[in-house]
């Protein structure tokens, strides 16, 4: 039974719409990545062209199509008019449509990616991640490494939990298999590895969601004013506060806030796809 129990965790079943999901985000990721040299350098360009832009938040799509001569603006006309800078250059011209181009692919993505998402396989998946607050892009990240929640499951089609006698205390624990396979696959459960007398620990896991995680931790658990409007996010927050009086490094916090997230995340899609239908 343990044999095949292992086999049966290793089987991914390869659902073409799930394939397509995780494909898109990785080019969103991509297209990030892009874009950021060319803004750094054209903020840069702007501290001594138009100085007055340079200081301004430079993610509104209006502000590019402007600097791009793709879109009319009349704040931006006046502004560079009174600027106390040297004038546009073409090169930075030339950099805002590189950027419009870059926004326009992303959003074309997003919407495919949305509609990809409406399956109504992926309903009670996303009833569950709404709790958490974690947005479109991270939602689907999420959803495509664990899709399926079943490959997580023991041979009987539930979720595993082993017991065994704790070696120092004599008494029974609890092993929860199946959540600590759905943690290391989102990047969120540490691995022991030895090497002589040396014990490290390491993340296993998709490094990609990991970052993504810490990015949503950073964003809606840290800041007070940004938090899940939620019992969730009250909870999760309270521990981060708890941690942080502690004067705990900041990266180990974030760490745990992340794991406990996602080992709350799976009890809670077990009872919405598993409770709900028996």
């Amino acid at each position: 039974m343990e044999h095949q129990n292992s086999d049966r965790r290793f089987v991914r079943i390869r659902d073409p719409i799930i394939s397509q999901i995780r494909e898109i985000v990785l080019r969103l990721q991509h297209l990030n990545r892009v874009q950021s040299p060319i803004i750094n350098r054209i903020r840069q360009d702007l501290a001594w062209q138009f100085p007055e832009a340079a200081m301004t938040s430079l993610d509104a799509p209006l502000f590019w199509g402007w600097l791009a001569s793709e879109r009319k603006s009349a704040r931006y006309d006046k502004k560079l008019i009174n600027s106390s800078g040297l004038g546009l250059e073409p090169e930075v011209i030339h950099s805002a449509k590189a950027i419009c181009e870059l926004q326009r692919r992303e959003r074309a993505l997003e919407l495919q990616m949305r509609a990809l998402m409406k399956d109504v396989r992926f309903l009670k998946y996303r009833k569950v991640f709404a709790r958490f607050g974690f947005g479109e892009r991270i939602e689907a990240l999420i959803l495509s490494q664990i899709y399926p929640l079943e490959n997580y499951f023991g041979a009987n089609g539930l979720p595993e939990v082993k017991v065994r006698i704790g070696r120092e205390s004599g008494k029974p624990t609890k092993r929860h298999l199946s959540r600590r396979r759905f943690q290391k696959a989102l990047g969120v459960a540490p691995t022991r590895e030895d090497s002589g007398d040396k014990k490290t620990s390491k993340k296993a896991g998709s490094s990609l969601i990991r970052m993504a995680l810490w990015q949503w931790v950073f964003t809606r658990i840290e800041p007070k004013k940004s938090r899940v409007k939620n019992s969730l996010g009250t909870a999760l927050g309270s521990i981060f506060d708890k941690e942080k009086e502690q004067s705990r490094p900041i990266r180990l916090i974030r760490s745990r806030i992340a794991s406990r997230a996602m080992a709350w995340l799976f009890a809670k899609l077990v009872k919405e796809l598993v409770t709900d239908n028996n």
